[in-house]
């Protein structure tokens, strides 16, 4: 990540929120971005059927804590219907560091590496998931093998992902990197993220990320709603994701 330590220093100083440690922020947003969607979902529709006695259907209110940061996770949540924010949380203040739509999976990574969740998520509207329990995805990973073969492949593409893209970073100026960063969380040519969320994903300083998109949406390659973006010209920011030739 281009600005890692110092970048994040700055937001949350411009955010008021110094209280956080700039490690474990950085850390979630990297972790938030892991989610399995697409290609790289873990379970294809079948498998919903195959696991359908084990699979819990859960109808959240807006506000409902899904899971906690630092905590053990307790089983994986897949979202049908809805968003989930992701944050960092130090008493009532919180960063967010991501959002759950349709299709994202979470909880397993944590599961597969025995490792704390890395954020606390809660719905920001009322949300539709399936959820299986811990217990359940250790039985269904022993008793389906293609099933399991194609979960840990996830979880394998996934955390590939989220280390190729903190490498591709490297060398980026912040155009690129926030073009890039409006294309991979498209979805359907518009983006449904928070300025301030997008900027602690991209690691950027909350002022120079807002530059960036102004001057976006000034050269036509992005249109700036209330409540999302909508990519006007994926070409043109395509060609700004270009590395810098090395020096």
């Amino acid at each position: 990540m281009l600005h890692s330590h110092r970048t994040f220093s700055h937001l949350l100083h411009d955010m008021g929120e110094q209280s956080f440690d700039d490690d474990q922020v950085r850390r979630a947003a990297w972790v938030a971005r892991w989610v399995g969607r697409g290609a790289d979902a873990p379970l294809h529709p079948g498998d919903l059927v195959t696991l359908a006695d084990r699979l819990q259907p859960e109808v959240l209110p807006a506000g409902s804590v899904m899971f906690s940061a630092g905590r053990a996770s307790n089983g994986v949540w897949i979202v049908r219907q809805g968003q989930v924010e992701l944050s960092v949380e130090s008493g009532e203040q919180r960063v967010v560091v991501g959002v759950l739509g349709p299709g994202d999976v979470d909880g397993d990574i944590a599961l597969v590496l025995e490792m704390p969740l890395a954020y606390t998520a809660r719905t920001l509207s009322a949300t539709q998931c399936l959820f299986l329990p811990q217990r359940d995805f250790g039985t269904v990973l022993t008793t389906h093998p293609e099933v399991a073969r194609r979960w840990l492949s996830s979880v394998a593409q996934r955390v590939s992902v989220g280390q190729l893209r903190l490498i591709d970073l490297l060398g980026r100026p912040l155009p690129g990197q926030v073009a890039q960063l409006l294309l991979d969380e498209a979805v359907d040519g518009s983006v449904r993220v928070d300025q301030r969320t997008l900027a602690a994903m991209a690691g950027a300083r909350s002022v120079s990320f807002h530059k960036v998109i102004e001057e976006f949406e000034r050269h036509s390659l992005i249109t700036v709603g209330p409540d999302n973006i909508v990519i006007a010209d994926a070409d043109a920011l395509r060609q700004l994701t270009a590395r810098l030739p090395s020096r």
